[in-house]
């Protein structure tokens, strides 16, 4: 179980009681040196892995507005936000586990070859031992194993789902899932099928190593809390995935 954080929420503290992974916002989308400082420290406290979630130059937008930004320009600024990021936890004793792009640099990179190649040369410049999380299909997982990354196919509990796989656009209604109860069952379907239901109720298959529960979403802890206790109750184990 992964989730977005260091982005300023105030939720964070409680929701690492409950998720093995943790992407931390490098300072583009949201978050500064102290904050990713402090979310580390928090992380570490909780045993949860640690990885980076760099996103586009957009505080205003929060990252999820999709810009028009060159694949050079991609890969310099993805490598500036694990590089800072990095090296805060190195400062700490903490070596990251994992890439994880934010909002729309994730979903544009899921969908563009040219994007996607950006980002995982920027992984793999960093350390090639770090994984590169996208979603299942994705031209980012495709890219990430061409350039000797490992990879994670992540699903999302609390997101509407394209019959093709993609992820429902934000700008669209139904788009987030707020019934907790219903974002419980589809995560448990997740991993004991490795299926979720898309917006026109048609059955999608979908590979999952990891499920992410959004920070800013009201709420996060108690759902991740329901979600791991789901899982615990059902015998399925949950652990960092680099483990």
């Amino acid at each position: 179980m992964n989730a977005d954080v260091g982005e300023g929420t105030t939720g964070d503290r409680d929701l690492m009681r409950f998720i093995t992974s943790a992407n931390v916002a490098c300072g583009f989308h949201a978050g500064d040196p102290g904050i990713m400082r402090a979310t580390i420290e928090l992380a570490r406290a909780h045993g949860v892995a640690v990885g980076a979630h760099p996103g586009f130059p957009d505080l205003e937008g929060f990252g999820r507005r999709e810009l028009q930004v060159a694949p050079r320009d991609v890969e310099d600024f993805v490598v500036y936000q694990v590089g800072a990021l990095a090296a805060i936890a190195a400062a700490q004793g903490v070596r990251l586990q994992h890439v994880k792009p934010h909002g729309a640099l994730f979903n544009m990179a899921a969908r563009d070859a040219a994007l996607a190649e950006a980002v995982a040369r920027a992984t793999a410049t960093i350390d090639k031992s770090m994984m590169l999380f996208g979603l299942p299909g994705s031209e980012l997982n495709a890219a990430g194993r061409r350039a000797g990354l490992r990879t994670a196919c992540e699903a999302f509990a609390d997101r509407a789902y394209q019959p093709d796989g993609a992820l429902v656009s934000r700008r669209q209604p139904g788009a987030v899932i707020h019934d907790p109860e219903a974002v419980v069952q589809r995560a448990l379907r997740m991993v004991r099928d490795q299926a979720v239901e898309a917006i026109d109720g048609s059955t999608v298959p979908l590979i999952v190593d990891t499920i992410c529960v959004h920070g800013d979403t009201p709420g996060a802890a108690e759902l991740a809390a329901r979600i791991r206790t789901a899982f615990e109750d059902a015998r399925i184990e949950v652990k960092a995935i680099g483990l």
